[in-house]
């Protein structure tokens, strides 16, 4: 029996992206990319009708006309839960960081990295890690404890909700890994657990919490460090 190959979507407005995106991809033969489309609607009405076979991934532009990659990325999580979304920008979108995270992004990456880090991207936030570039990731802690920061009217409430959900020390010790990208291999490693032990783990801290991913778990993770720092 082979192993099916990882399926990737591209959505980008700039079709020489879509195009050097798709050529970049396909030099790994263990990725396939399954279709492309201009914008977040576009995009969800391809999945919908089936004219794209829902893929494990998609790479989704941050800017685009109609439907950005925030928006987008909330309509495809909405309807596709088990799709990993990879937010892929040219800018330095500070303000988007947070609420593409909070969407239901996996990751956030700048499109001028080298190729085989694009690659290595969309197998890490495929096999369940999260993904932010170093350069952001730092921009995402000051944005945190920014008194003036967008996200800030729900901090306290945040940090209350991971203090107050009543999680164990083995439960907390999960969510730090989780904040820290780890994939449930990499945490059961850490951890001496089975990955099953993991997965129950993360199961119970979903429903405490009442979020709906390991990113919101993450967000509410740095929130509450934040606070505290």
């Amino acid at each position: 029996m082979t192993n099916r190959n990882l399926s990737v979507f591209i959505v980008d407005d700039d079709p020489f992206i879509r195009e050097s995106l798709s050529i970049l991809i396909r030099m790994d033969p263990h990725i396939d990319v399954v279709g492309t489309a201009s914008h977040g609607v576009e995009a969800v009405s391809k999945l919908q009708n089936g004219e794209v076979a829902v893929p494990d991934v998609v790479l989704m532009d941050i800017r685009m006309p109609e439907c950005d990659g925030v928006e987008g990325t909330k309509r495809i999580k909405a309807l596709f839960p088990q799709i990993a979304v990879l937010i892929l920008t040219t800018f330095d979108d500070d303000e988007f960081i947070i609420e593409a995270l909070q969407s239901g992004a996996s990751g956030y990456l700048l499109k001028n990295i080298p190729p085989d880090r694009m690659i290595q991207g969309i197998k890490t936030v495929h096999s369940g890690s999260m993904l932010i570039h170093p350069d952001i990731a730092r921009k995402l802690t000051g944005m945190l404890r920014a008194p003036n920061a967008g996200t800030n009217a729900n901090s306290e409430g945040g940090a209350n909700k991971l203090r107050e959900a009543g999680l164990t020390a083995a439960e907390h010790n999960v969510v730090t890994l989780i904040a820290e990208g780890m994939s449930n291999k990499e945490i059961a490693q850490k951890l001496f657990l089975s990955e099953g032990t993991v997965k129950n783990y993360i199961t119970d801290i979903l429903a405490k919490l009442q979020v709906r991913d390991r990113t919101q778990i993450a967000i509410l993770y740095w929130k509450s460090h934040n606070q505290q720092g």
